[in-house]
C-alpha cells in the first residue's frame, strides 16, 4: 500500500508505510501490554530502543546508512520520553547474541525480560537503488513474546526525522490505543529585541523544536497564528502601517493574502473544523464582539451582540458549539454558546479571571488560562464547566494549545522581572492532562503564543 504525503516545502517527503507479510499483526485484544493513559500518575512503561542495524559500508547524503539508524532510534526515543508514559531502557544493560548483534526476527525474549523491558522496537534501514532510505521496524511485547506490529517506510534521507516521528506515532498508538502527536508542527511567535520595542516573527518548527524556519521578517508586528485542519495554511493577525490585517499564509506556496481589511481592532482569528470558516473577535465603535467569515463568500456574520468585550472563540470539534471569553457578567468569564449565537452560558465559576478557552479536539474538555491572586494557570474543564483541575501555575502562563490526540498542551510561559528590569522571558513548555509532565520546548529566540498542528497527512 503506497502512501504519499503532501508536506509543506521546507519538509517533504514520499513515504511508503506497508504491512509486509512477515510483519504480523496481534491484535490488541492478545496483547499483554497496555498504557493507561487516562490515569492520574502512572508509571512509565518501560520500553528498549535498539539502534536501527544498517551496513556502515552504505554511504548516503549525510553520512552513513548506519548513523541514521542510530539518529532515527534517539528522535523515537526522545519523543516517547517527552510524553511521559514511557522509560527507556538503558543501552548499556542490553544481552547481544553470540554475533554480539541484536536479533531482528527473533528476539530474544528472555534476555529482554531480564533487563526489565516490557517492549522492544528494534529495526533495520538500507538504501535503495534510487537513493531512498528504505527503514524498517518492529514492535515486540516481551511479555508475552510475541510481534505487535511492524512498518516499513521509503524516504529522502533528508527526511529522516519525519520518519522517526511516524515509527514514535505507530509504537504510542499500538502501545496506548490511541493516536500519537509526534508528526506534527508548531507555528509560534518568535520574540527579539527589548521589552519595550520587541520584534515579532511567524516561526514554524516540528513539535520536538527541530526544522525552524522563520516565516516572516520581523517588519511587522505578527499575533495569534493558527493552523488550518489540513495543516496547510495558517491564519494570523498583523499590523501593516498600524492597521491590523487577519491574513491567510499557504505553507506550501508561502503565498500571503488578506483575508479581510476591518473597521476597528480585529482578534483571535482561528479556523473552523471543516476549514470553511474564520472565526474572530472584532472591535467596532467600541464594542468588541465575535464574529465568523465564510472564507468562500467572504461574508461575515456577527454572532454576539452586548456591549461587554466578547473575544478569543474557538469551536468544538463537531462545529456545533463556540467557547468564549466574555466580561459580560462583571469580570472575564469563559461562556459556550450554540454556533449561531444563540443559548449562551457561562461555565467558569472559580475564583478570579478566565480567558483564552480552547476546545479539546476530542471534544471532552476546554483548555483555559487563569489568573487568580498575582498568578497565572493552565487548566482544563469540562463543557459544562464541571471537573475544573489546574495543571500548571507560574508568574505568567498563557496562551494553551492542544496537541491532536488531546493529551498534551502546549502554553507559553514568562519569567518575571528583577527589580532591575532584567528578565521576562517567555518560552514554550508542555504539560499533559496529569499535570505531572511538564517540559521546556527550545526555540532559537524567546517565544508566545503557539498553535498546534493536526497530524501532518
Amino acid at each position: 500500500m503506497e502512501l504519499h504525503v503532501r508536506l509543506s516545502k521546507f519538509i517533504r517527503l514520499s513515504v511508503a508505510a506497508m504491512l509486509a507479510a512477515m510483519l504480523s499483526f496481534v491484535a490488541t485484544a492478545n496483547a499483554r501490554i497496555v498504557v493507561d493513559i487516562n490515569r492520574g500518575h502512572a508509571d512509565p512503561l518501560p520500553i528498549a530502543i535498539t539502534n536501527l542495524a544498517g551496513k556502515e559500508s552504505d554511504i548516503v547524503s549525510g553520512g552513513s546508512v548506519s548513523e541514521y539508524g542510530k539518529r532515527i532510534a534517539q528522535v523515537v526515543k526522545a519523543d516517547l520520553t517527552r510524553s511521559g508514559l514511557f522509560r527507556m531502557v538503558d543501552t548499556a544493560a542490553f544481552i547481544k547474541s553470540g554475533n554480539g548483534q541484536v536479533s531482528l526476527l527473533n528476539p530474544a525474549f528472555n534476555n529482554w525480560k531480564a533487563i526489565g523491558a516490557q517492549a522492544l522496537m528494534n529495526g533495520s534501514i538500507s538504501v535503495e537503488e534510487d537513493g531512498r532510505l528504505k527503514v524498517e521496524f518492529r514492535l515486540w511485547d516481551i511479555l508475552g513474546a510475541h510481534q505487535m506490529t511492524g512498518l516499513r517506510y521509503f524516504t529522502s534521507p533528508k527526511n529522516w526525522r519525519r520518519i522517526a516521528h511516524l515509527i514514535a506515532d505507530a509504537i504510542y498508538k499500538r502501545l496506548t490505543g490511541e493516536s500519537g502527536y509526534f508528526d506534527t508542527r508548531i507555528v509560534y511567535i518568535s520574540e527579539s529585541g527589548p521589552a519595550t520595542h520587541k520584534i515579532k516573527r511567524l516561526a514554524i518548527m516540528d513539535q520536538d523544536g527541530y526544522n525552524h524556519v522563520f516565516l516572516t521578517n520581523g517588519k511587522n508586528l505578527v499575533l495569534t497564528p493558527r493552523f488550518s485542519p489540513t495543516a496547510q495554511e495558517i491564519t494570523y493577525l498583523s499590523y501593516f502601517n498600524d492597521n491590523p490585517r487577519v491574513y491567510l499564509y499557504n505553507i506550501d506556496s508561502g503565498k500571503q493574502e488578506i483575508l479581510g481589511d476591518f473597521p476597528g481592532m480585529t482578534f483571535a482569528p482561528r479556523f473552523s473544523p471543516d476549514g470553511n470558516k474564520v472565526i474572530m473577535s472584532q472591535a467596532y465603535k467600541g464594542n468588541s464582539d465575535i464574529y465568523v467569515m465564510e472564507l468562500s463568500t467572504r461574508k461575515i456574520t456577527r454572532l454576539t451582540k452586548n456591549t461587554a468585550i466578547d473575544t478569543s472563540p474557538s469551536y468544538s470539534p463537531d462545529s456545533r458549539y463556540i467557547t468564549f471569553n466574555s466580561d459580560r457578567g462583571g469580570s472575564q468569564q469563559i461562556y459556550v454558546m450554540e454556533a449561531n449565537g444563540k443559548n449562551i452560558k457561562r461555565i467558569s465559576f472559580g475564583k478570579g479571571r478566565y480567558g483564552t478557552p480552547v476546545w479539546s479536539p476530542r471534544g471532552d474538555l476546554i483548555a483555559f488560562t487563569r489568573q487568580y491572586k498575582g498568578k497565572f494557570y493552565i487548566g482544563v474543564m469540562r463543557p459544562d464547566g464541571s471537573g475544573e483541575r489546574l495543571l500548571s501555575e507560574s508568574y505568567l502562563d498563557e496562551g494553551p494549545t492542544w496537541s491532536p490526540n488531546g493529551r498534551v498542551i502546549m502554553f507559553f510561559r514568562q519569567q518575571p522581572y528583577d527589580r532591575k528590569g532584567h528578565g521576562g522571558e517567555t518560552q514554550l513548555w508542555t504539560v499533559d492532562l496529569t499535570g505531572y509532565n511538564e517540559r521546556q520546548i527550545i526555540t532559537p529566540l524567546e517565544a508566545s503564543d503557539p498553535a498546534w498542528s493536526p497530524l501532518i497527512r
